[in-house]
C-alpha cells in the first residue's frame, strides 16, 4: 500500500513537471484552452458568487461579535475584508473548481482513456498532456485568478451589508479599518493561491484522469479521488503559503 501510495504521488510530481515544460512547447492549442477556460468558467462563477454571500456574511457577523466583546468594533471592516480576501476567496474558488471544474476534467480524460483514445494519439505521434492537459491546466488555472477577485468582492460586500444592517456598524469605520489594516500583499497572495489552486486542481483532475482503473467504474472512483486528494492537498498547501507569507510580509503598521 505505501509502496503503490508512492508511486503515485511520483507519476503526480512527474506530470506536473511535465506539464509545466510542454506549456512553452508549440504548437499551443489555444482554441482548446478557450472552450476549456469557458467551460470551467460557466459552471463556478454562478456557484462561487452565491456561496461567496454566505462566507462573507458569516466571517463578519463573527469577526463582529469577537470585536464587540473586546471592544474593538472598529476594526472589524479590516479584519473580515482580511479574512475574506486572504483566506475565503483562493479557498472558496479553488474547492468549486475542483468540484465542477476539475471533476468534469478527470470524468473526460477517464473516459477518452479507457476507449483507448489517448493511446491512439501516442501512436500518431500527438502527446496527450501537450494537447489536452496543457490547455485544461491553464484553462483552471485562469479562471481560479479571475473568479477569486469576483468572490474577494461579493464577499467583501456582504460582510459590509452584514456587518452595518445586522450589528449596527458604521460605513465609515468599517472602511477606515480596512485601509487601515490592509494592504496591497494582501491582494497578491490572494492571487497567488488562486493561481497555485488552479494548478493543483487541473494537475490532480489530469492524473486522476489519465490512470482510470477497472474501465467506467474506475473513471467513478478517479473522479472521487480527485476531488478528494484536492480538497486535501488544498488546505495543506494554504496552511503553508499563509504561515510563509506572515512570516516574510510584516503586517502594516507593525
Amino acid at each position: 500500500m505505501i509502496t503503490g501510495a508512492l508511486r503515485q504521488t511520483g507519476r503526480f510530481f512527474a506530470l506536473a513537471a511535465e506539464v509545466s515544460r510542454a506549456v512553452f512547447r508549440r504548437p499551443f492549442q489555444f482554441r482548446e484552452f478557450v472552450e476549456q477556460f469557458w467551460f470551467v468558467a460557466s459552471v463556478t462563477i454562478l456557484p462561487a458568487a452565491l456561496v461567496s454571500i454566505p462566507f462573507g456574511a458569516v466571517i463578519a457577523l463573527q469577526v463582529g461579535s469577537l470585536t464587540q466583546q473586546l471592544g474593538a468594533q472598529s476594526f472589524t471592516g479590516g479584519a473580515s475584508v482580511l479574512a475574506v480576501v486572504q483566506q475565503a476567496s483562493p479557498l472558496i474558488v479553488a474547492l468549486l473548481i475542483a468540484g465542477a471544474g476539475g471533476s468534469a476534467i478527470c470524468a473526460d480524460l477517464g473516459s477518452r482513456k479507457i476507449r483507448e483514445e489517448l493511446d491512439a494519439m501516442e501512436v500518431m505521434g500527438v502527446s496527450p498532456v501537450q494537447r489536452l492537459v496543457v490547455p485544461r491546466v491553464l484553462a483552471t488555472m485562469a479562471v481560479a485568478v479571475l473568479l477569486n477577485g469576483l468572490v474577494s468582492v461579493v464577499g467583501t460586500l456582504g460582510g459590509y451589508f452584514f456587518n452595518v444592517v445586522l450589528q449596527g456598524g458604521t460605513p465609515g469605520a468599517y472602511l477606515s479599518s480596512f485601509s487601515a489594516l490592509a494592504q496591497l500583499s494582501d491582494l497578491y497572495i490572494s492571487e497567488l493561491k488562486a493561481l497555485v489552486f488552479g494548478f493543483i486542481a487541473g494537475i490532480v483532475a489530469a492524473h486522476r484522469g489519465l490512470n482510470p482503473r477497472g474501465g467506467p467504474k474506475g473513471v467513478g472512483d478517479a473522479v472521487n479521488q480527485s476531488v478528494v486528494i484536492t480538497f486535501l492537498l488544498l488546505f495543506f498547501v494554504n496552511m503553508v503559503m499563509t504561515a510563509v507569507y506572515l512570516q516574510i510580509v510584516p503586517p502594516k503598521g507593525g
